[in-house]
């Protein structure tokens, strides 16, 4: 797939990642997908990213996370260990736009990368540090892994919650699924390093010192406000009062009815039950009260239903209810077709695969992705006319 330049707002400009986790690489991938060309400084051997599960092939050599990380990047093997390594890295430093780098700070200080040095060498690049408690203060050495991240930013006490909660009390609160804390840092990377290129005409380049502990913690951002009030929310407790994930005959549905009209016309896809015409549940605040009984009361309604009728006519009615898709019906979904949410994207060794381009339009209009993950060290076998920098740095 070829790059749209008509929707390609970083066109133009590079950013090099020495991302060894998913904040540091995902950051890169937004940046990517926004038409930056991305060069991914490697390790001999490759970035322990490449042998993530699960994979894409039953060899076990086709990361699935990797492959969506990097998806249109390139790679270029740079051991820091090493003189010529250092000066391969400090060439492309020389033509970098933005640096978003998750290197512990000992080993930066040892290699030369770290933000003193960066500052001085290359004056006009965005230095963005990606690190688990951030740059500075008394955690700023610490490692963490994706469950101590979810952990340290209150996650874990407030999820699961809801549903699950009820259908599993017993099971401990480990951690989402996934990287969900990761991706909320490297988030907060990608816009620090926008926000840091935005300004750099009149300030140069900027450090910009990321904590995804803190990124995180501003997704609770809510229940932590609860603090205010003597409140303290706990999986156990946090849930809609009433409505939220319903199951049905063939899956599940979520509802949430926040306004009157929406409460109103709910009432009206259940039938209009006598219970739900009691004048007291016209007061939201009393329908609150009453939310345990009211959801028994939905859940018995739901549980023969079929989730595609309860959706479109609830959706005629104008209820906020949506179905959960499995990941399948995710791809099929006609709304993600429509606003072109996915793009085949050709995988050496797996073929073409359904991928995600981004979580947003831009302008109005989907974006689009450059291409798969990129062989280790592809980047020398780029023709020297497609390097380009808009930086200019001095020193290198």
């Amino acid at each position: 797939m070829k790059q749209g330049a008509q929707n390609a707002p970083l066109a133009g400009f590079k950013a090099v990642l020495c991302a060894s986790g998913v904040a540091a690489a995902y950051a890169g991938r937004l940046l990517t997908v926004l038409g930056a060309e991305t060069v991914l400084l490697e390790p001999p051997g490759g970035t322990s990213l490449r042998r993530e599960p699960p994979f894409l092939d039953k060899a076990g050599k086709v990361s699935a996370l990797f492959a969506y990380l990097a998806a249109g990047a390139h790679s270029s093997v740079c051991d820091m260990e090493t003189e010529r390594g250092r000066s391969a890295a400090a060439a492309l430093l020389s033509e970098a736009d933005i640096l978003i780098d998750d290197t512990p700070l000992a080993e930066r200080e040892r290699r030369g990368t770290d933000q003193a040095a960066i500052a001085a060498r290359y004056p006009l690049l965005v230095h963005v540090s990606v690190l688990p408690f951030g740059a500075s203060g008394p955690k700023a050495n610490w490692t963490a892994e994706e469950i101590n991240l979810l952990h340290a930013s209150s996650e874990g006490n407030l999820l699961p919650n809801g549903l699950s909660q009820e259908l599993f009390p017993d099971r401990p609160p480990l951690k989402i699924y996934g990287h969900f804390a990761s991706m909320q840092g490297g988030i907060a990377a990608a816009l620090g390093a926008l926000s840091a290129l935005w300004a750099r005409p009149e300030t140069g380049g900027q450090f910009v010192d990321i904590a995804t502990q803190d990124a995180v913690l501003a997704v609770s951002a809510f229940a932590i406000q609860r603090f205010g009030d003597g409140s303290v929310e706990h999986r156990a407790t946090r849930s809609f009062r009433y409505g939220g994930v319903l199951p049905c005959a063939d899956g599940y549905v979520e509802l949430l009815t926040l306004e009157q009209h929406q409460w109103t016309s709910f009432v009206d896809l259940i039938g209009r039950p006598a219970w739900a015409l009691d004048p007291a549940l016209d007061d939201s605040l009393e329908r609150s009260r009453q939310g345990a009984a009211i959801n028994l009361r939905i859940r018995e309604w739901a549980k023969d239903k079929h989730v595609a009728d309860i959706v479109a006519r609830g959706q005629v009615l104008g209820v906020p209810i949506a179905r959960y898709n499995t990941p399948a019906e995710v791809l099929t979904d006609p709304h993600e077709r429509a606003r072109g949410l996915f793009a085949p994207v050709e995988i050496d060794g797996v073929g073409a695969c359904d991928m995600l381009v981004a979580p947003f339009h831009f302008d109005g209009g989907p974006l689009t992705l450059v291409g798969g993950p990129p062989a280790l060290d592809d980047y020398l076998q780029r023709q020297p006319s497609a390097r380009r920098g808009r930086a200019a740095q001095s020193g290198a």
